[in-house]
């Protein structure tokens, strides 16, 4: 019997296994988007066991977890590491199908050498034995482990990055990089919440965010201090894409009645959000930074657990947004005054994959190979499925070969194997199509492609330094 997870796991052609073992496995990984701590990096943290390192934070193992009838005290709640990870354990046997079985074993085996398929028979002993790994196993030795050579994390415009600076004056290989997400710059719907904020980014600036001007200054100071602590990106988290046009006198109204107490009605909020969003992308451009947009996630859904628990712990889901317009009038807005930034929109509602792999050949300009680009499958579908939905659209109405590639979009610092598993599928469609006759069966053309999209074509287009 061929064991679980083989060396040619998801591969099932000789041209798919020669790609994938010749030119993607031994590749490092650059992983451009994650949500991974700065403090851990910095502090090399060693994980206490593995449910801190594996459970801690992932929504994914939650929704799982409440699915198979598992209390919440065992997900978020106080239940001991060696319960919580118990309750998981018992839930594998019911993810068969769910992405979260292949990436659970491949952590297993990737990390700690463990071939043992995981369920509750087995849960302590692999408990015990990952758990004493970890301890000689920190996260520089995770990061090293993979090969992991660039790492971009996602960070407040209000942070200090001194956990940023920490890591950039250590002897650790791999290159970590901010990047400025402000979208609480955007939260006038919550007075409250925006102008405590906004207050932040007045004292971490030094200026004064009593006026709208004072507020665009310290944003772009802050967009500064990023870029000289080696920052190259920028992400956004939208519903959808603000692109009706708002002029500046509009956008301060809106600002001053924010800043007064009053919130901005939907409307209002979407005209303030379009003048921001084009604000930072001027900035993204003068800089030669790469913006990236997170369009299409429908958040806090269950107001129970959002009170309980507060966001971020498994209640978002797929929204169905209106997309084309706005992505449309956004990109066109920055594109007529020749501000348009290099360029990553991720789509979360598969139903919109060739809207957005149509949207971006209509902002290509000839400056950068592949300047705009449709991002990986996101969330939801950064899986089996979802990864060849968002290759075959891309394929099919842009350039494939000038991709760059898969990230993690992970809080796990045992989440790299999804760079592994997305080579696989890669592989496994090229592989499958040259056997076919559909593509031409020539080795170092079709293993090329493969080292870009897996490696080289990151590196070139983003432009960081990376480790060795």
């Amino acid at each position: 019997m061929t064991p679980f997870l083989s060396e040619d796991f998801l591969l099932h052609t000789d041209t798919a296994r020669e790609l994938y073992h010749e030119h993607a496995a031994d590749l490092p990984v650059f992983d451009y988007h994650c949500h991974l701590p700065p403090a851990q990096i910095a502090e090399n943290h060693t994980f206490r066991n593995l449910t801190e390192a594996w459970l801690a934070g992932d929504h994914y193992k939650w929704r799982a977890m409440r699915s198979n009838g598992i209390a919440e005290k065992f997900c978020t709640g106080g239940a001991s590491d060696r319960e919580k990870f118990r309750a998981y354990a018992a839930t594998v046997p019911y993810t068969l199908r769910n992405p979260l079985y292949h990436w659970t074993h491949l952590e297993l085996q990737r990390y700690f050498g463990i071939h043992e398929l995981l369920d509750a028979d087995s849960a302590d002993a692999i408990y015990d034995q990952a758990s004493e790994q970890l301890q000689s196993m920190p996260v520089h030795e995770l990061l090293r482990h993979r090969k992991v050579r660039v790492i971009c994390t996602t960070d407040d415009p209000t942070d200090s990055l001194e956990h940023h600076r920490t890591i950039a004056d250590s002897d650790l290989a791999t290159r970590v990089y901010p990047t400025f997400r402000p979208d609480k710059a955007l939260g006038v719907q919550n007075p409250e919440a925006f102008n405590a904020w906004t207050d932040r980014l007045a004292d971490v600036s030094g200026i004064d965010c009593a006026s709208f001007a004072g507020f665009l200054d310290a944003l772009k100071m802050r967009h500064d201090f990023f870029h000289d602590l080696g920052g190259r990106l920028s992400d956004h988290g939208m519903e959808y894409a603000f692109g009706e046009p708002c002029s500046e006198s509009a956008a301060k109204g809106i600002f001053d009645q924010a800043r007064a107490g009053k919130a901005a009605d939907p409307n209002q909020a979407a005209a303030f959000g379009a003048y921001l969003t084009i604000f930072f992308g001027r900035l993204d451009a003068a800089r030669g930074w790469t913006q990236q947009f997170h369009l299409g996630a429908m958040r806090n859904n269950n107001t129970r657990r959002l009170q309980e628990l507060g966001p971020d712990t498994g209640y978002d889901s797929i929204g169905d947004f209106s997309q084309a317009r706005g992505l449309a009038r956004l990109l066109d807005a920055l594109d007529q005054t020749g501000e348009l930034p290099k360029t990553i929109l991720y789509n979360l509602n598969p139903a919109d994959n060739y809207v957005f792999a149509t949207m971006i050949g209509n902002f290509q300009d000839g400056s950068v190979p592949g300047k705009i680009q449709f991002g990986s499958g996101w969330w939801f579908l950064d899986q089996k499925e979802g990864m060849e939905w968002q290759l075959n659209a891309l394929s099919n109405l842009g350039l494939l070969r000038r991709f760059v590639g898969m990230l993690t979009d992970s809080r796990s610092f045992l989440s790299f194997p999804r760079h592994e598993y997305f080579r696989r599928i890669l592989c496994q469609m090229l592989g499958r199509e040259a056997e076919n006759g559909e593509l031409p069966r020539d080795m170092p053309l079709l293993g090329q492609m493969v080292r870009e999209i897996c490696w080289e074509n990151a590196v070139g287009y983003f432009g960081l330094e990376t480790g060795a």
